[in-house]
């Protein structure tokens, strides 16, 4: 059973008795560091941000910071004896994330919408927050590793590489990076399971989110259909040649290199299997083909943001999906915010809308988002 002494001090690495802001979702990950956190010394301060409406979506079993999740992390704040504020965050969300979310998958993209509740309402917003409360950090309970340097924090993937959660942290600006902390950085989830059994934490075996937390059921068409009408109007299933194989009821039913429910009807058994090759929203249209011709080696970036410094052009590790071990590529930094990436090897599915992030060994360099491929 694990007692926190695996993680060193310069994963803190802050003079002790500092004040921490800890973000808490209500889940075992962030309520451990709390918890360690306290029993290390540190003056913590525990907040909670209410991001969504606490109807529907608060009921949602697995959902971030939904009405349980709120209720769990006062329990654990209660628990550990440390002050707790709940903070109503709701309007920044949905302006910062639900609507970019559907604004994406209206232009035909597949986004990912932690990357940019991480950059907005968490790293933003809450961390103003915990400058205006004193504190010295805001510690979260990410799997990712921060480690300190001459020229400033660097970020690395984590020690465990199941839960590793660097790629949706890219976004993270150095000063941003400076100021945070992830003390679970180094630590397996079998730890942090221990120490939240050991610490008698009301979350110990509270099972981990899973899906998109603000969208009920997993069902994100619905969302996206409400908020942004136009992208559900129907339209044709094609092949690379043109010719109309079937119908649809919107393109945010679709993403590259999907296969199931293109909804083509009955093709001849022995046939080549279809995937999703291109979404065009403007034109309603979704073109499908074989997976040979979903193979990419050249991606385009926008809104890249870099650590450490603006980086230029060289090798690096490429990661285009949170899911995927990062390929060899060589990269190059264009005009204002874009880079171009070229994969050693192809990758099958690129999607726009999704992350591309670059890595030198375990350290994160930057990465941007997918405008095409």
């Amino acid at each position: 059973m694990s007692d926190m002494s695996e993680i060193a001090p310069q994963d803190i690495d802050l003079a002790p008795g500092a004040r921490v802001v800890v973000a808490m979702s209500g889940g075992v990950d962030s309520s451990v560091v709390a918890a360690l956190l306290k029993e290390q010394g540190y003056d913590v301060v525990g907040v909670t941000l209410q991001l969504y409406d606490q109807g529907e979506l608060a009921k949602k079993k697995g959902a971030c910071c939904a009405g349980q999740d709120i209720y769990d992390a006062r329990n654990v704040a209660d628990r550990i004896g440390i002050a707790h504020y709940v903070l109503d965050y709701e309007s920044r969300f949905k302006d910062a994330v639900i609507e970019d979310f559907a604004d994406s998958y209206a232009r035909g993209e597949t986004p990912v919408p932690c990357v940019q509740c991480n950059r907005t309402v968490k790293f933003r917003d809450l961390l103003a927050v915990a400058r205006d409360l004193g504190a010295s950090a805001l510690a979260t309970g990410h799997y990712a590793r921060r480690l300190a340097s001459p020229s400033g924090a660097e970020l690395h993937v984590a020690a465990d590489p199941t839960r590793d959660q660097s790629y949706f942290l890219f976004a993270t600006t150095q000063e941003q990076l400076d100021f945070l902390r992830f003390p679970l950085g180094g630590l397996p989830k079998t730890a942090v399971r221990d120490a939240a059994a050991r610490l008698a934490l009301p979350v110990a075996s509270k099972p981990d989110s899973q899906d998109i937390c603000f969208v009920p059921g997993g069902d994100y068409r619905e969302i996206v259909a409400r908020l942004r009408p136009e992208a559900a109007r129907p339209g044709d299933i094609v092949d690379q040649a043109g010719t109309v194989l079937g119908r649809h009821d919107g393109t945010i039913g679709f993403t590259v290199g999907q296969r199931r429910g293109l909804n083509i009807g009955a093709r001849d058994a022995s046939a080549e299997p279809l995937y999703v090759l291109a979404v065009d929203a403007d034109a309603a249209r979704v073109t499908v083909g074989p997976r040979a011709a979903l193979a990419r080696r050249d991606i385009a970036l926008k809104r890249t943001n870099w650590l450490g410094g603006q980086a230029q052009a060289g090798a690096a590790l490429a990661k285009i999906r949170s899911t995927t071990a990062p390929k060899p590529a060589t990269f190059a930094v264009g005009p204002g915010e874009t880079a171009t990436v070229t994969l050693e090897d192809p990758e099958f599915g690129v999607a726009a809308g999704q992350a591309c992030v670059l890595y030198d060994g375990a350290r994160v360099l930057g990465g941007g988002w997918i405008s095409r491929a």
